[in-house]
């Protein structure tokens, strides 16, 4: 088995690479360790709180005991699955802040400013929604990758958007284009009904190709001769063999699959792949470090008038739900039902959101409990540039073993000023005018709860992980140590071996991890193919012109 090119991981950069190689006309071979994305549970978007809990999709990883978090351990999915996460995340589709990018560049990764990053943005997406407010110039119209709003017929929906106006903030029509401060319509990777993942968008078209194979297995290491990367180790039907790369090795595993795999291979720290018994290929101590994530809570309201989704939270409803899914791809099983969004800033001073809501018209929890008392709403809510740092380790030399995930959350004076500074603000936005129709007693936090040791100690309990890991092989400049690809995704110390993937983000972005993964698989497509790079672009994002001296 050997193609031109070994791709490891069919998830959101994966599936991306695939394509963009097969469509030029070279030979790819895919390697997924997990399984058909058929059935109504993934392409169903109501029904997203279900493949996350399903080891069927989902390797299953936890942290370790969370030192600042009273020693709980946080689950951390990750999509086991053809479309990897995007066939299990909540669909939420945001491109990150301009700024974002910016970052990345000062901090090494030279070529990926937003100027450079906003045309593989474009060609990534079909944006279904012109016509309805926005920023047309800024979207893609021919893209694999459909992107749509929700209906936003809930009343509550829309009074989330007014409320945010009401307390003084920014509304903008289009948080993916010119203007990502405000509150307004959330964006969904979500075509005609069905969930749009990676797997749909780019890896069945590129199977379509002669030239892209797909191969169930579980890649064990690479292999590297003379420090070159030639293979893929893999075991399949109780055997391992070894699929052959005649140009390249790439990389796409997961931010939490990737350094694993390059540690087993003997890409990593040194010292601590020595621990393990694993010959040093290259000693890269950044492989592993960096770890980034993003924390949420939920704040829940009780609703005085039954307008929440849950009307549906009982066997009839789901039932109905379902049934009117299955034959038309309509109604509230047609939606991630994430329909209202706001990005905002905590403070005078902060140059652009560091605050993101997901709202949602019902009180539930992740693993689909309702709040005991029934009807109501909430805002998911964290920050988004946390200063805590975390670290992937392997447990074994052992390729099936687990790795060891500590996120170090909440391990910064910030990061709790910054989460009660959040619940504060999100208390005040349902506090507005616009859901005195509906609004009833607080749920959580509850309205006992007010001082900062209080607010502290629910924070301890309840944060909860956004499933946003990222940052574990950060891409910089050659000369970085921490570095582990350069800007062109070269794994640095490796001839013949990229990685592309959120593995690579120097920092992580605004809002959810999908858009950007998929556009780090559109533009490290381009140097694979060593093709110049799409034209920079001029287009001016916004910025707050009060914000030196206002937080709205």
């Amino acid at each position: 088995m050997r193609a031109d090119y070994v791709v490891v991981g069919a998830g959101s950069a994966g599936c991306a690479i695939a394509y963009r190689l097969a469509e030029a006309g070279k030979s790819v071979i895919v390697v997924e360790f997990g399984g058909s994305d058929a059935g109504p549970f993934i392409q169903m978007p109501g029904a997203l709180s279900y493949p996350m809990n399903m080891k069927m999709y989902d390797w299953g990883f936890q942290s370790e005991p969370e030192p600042h978090l009273g020693g709980r351990r946080l689950a951390t999915p990750r999509g086991k699955v053809i479309g990897g996460s995007s066939s299990i995340n909540g669909m939420v589709y945001v491109r990150g802040h301009a700024k974002d990018f910016d970052h990345w560049a000062d901090a090494g990764a030279e070529g990926w400013a937003y100027a450079d990053v906003l045309p593989y943005f474009k060609r990534q997406e079909t944006w279904d929604d012109a016509g309805h407010g926005g920023d047309p110039d800024w979207r893609g119209t021919d893209g694999p990758l459909h992107v749509t709003r929700g209906p936003r017929t809930n009343p509550l929906t829309r009074a989330f958007t007014e409320a945010g106006r009401q307390a003084g903030y920014e509304v903008t029509a289009d948080y993916n284009g010119c203007q990502q401060e405000g509150f307004g319509p959330f964006e969904m990777t979500v075509y005609k009904g069905r969930r749009w993942s990676a797997a749909n968008a780019y890896l069945k078209p590129a199977l379509k190709m002669e030239h892209c194979t797909l191969i169930r297995g579980l890649a064990r290491r690479i292999v590297i001769e003379n420090g070159r990367a030639t293979g893929v180790e893999i075991a399949r039907g109780g055997t391992t063999e070894v699929i052959g790369a005649r140009a390249e090795v790439i990389l796409a595993a997961s931010s939490i699959n990737s350094p694993k795999l390059l540690m087993l291979s003997g890409i990593g720290p040194a010292v601590h792949l020595a621990e393990h018994g694993i010959e040093v290929v290259a000693d890269r101590p950044g492989v592993g470090e960096n770890l980034q994530d993003h924390l949420e809570l939920y704040i829940q309201q009780a609703a005085t008038q039954p307008v929440s989704l849950f009307k549906y939270w009982n066997l009839l409803g789901k039932a109905y739900v379902g049934a009117r899914w299955l034959f038309t791809r309509t109604g509230p099983g047609a939606s991630n039902q994430f329909e209202s969004t706001g990005f905002i800033r905590s403070q005078p001073g902060v140059d652009y959101p560091d605050i993101q809501f997901h709202f949602l018209p019902i009180a539930v929890r992740y693993d689909g409990q309702a709040a005991a008392e029934g009807h109501g709403f909430q805002a998911h809510v964290g920050p988004m540039r946390s200063p805590s740092r975390g670290r992937i380790r392997l447990t074994s030399a052992d390729p099936v073993a687990p790795p060891s995930i500590l996120f170090n959350y909440m391990s910064h004076t910030r990061d709790w000023q910054d989460f009660r500074t959040c619940i504060r603000l999100t208390r005040e936005i349902f506090s507005q005018d616009a859901f005195a129709p509906y609004r009833g007693q607080e749920i959580q936090p509850g309205e006992a709860v007010q001082t900062d040791d209080q607010l502290d100690a629910f924070i301890r309990d309840h944060v909860e992980s956004a499933y946003h890991p990222c940052g574990t092989a950060k891409m910089g400049a050659k000369d970085d140590p921490m570095a582990v690809v350069d800007p062109e995704c070269r794994v640095i110390g490796v001839e013949g071996l990229r990685l592309a993937d959120s593995s690579i983000f120097p920092r992580i972005t605004n809002g959810n991890l999908n858009g950007p993964s998929i556009m780090v698989g559109e533009k490290a497509s381009d140097h694979i193919l060593g093709r110049p790079p799409l034209p920079r672009s001029n287009a001016e994002p916004w910025i707050n012109p009060t914000w030196q001296v206002s937080q709205r």
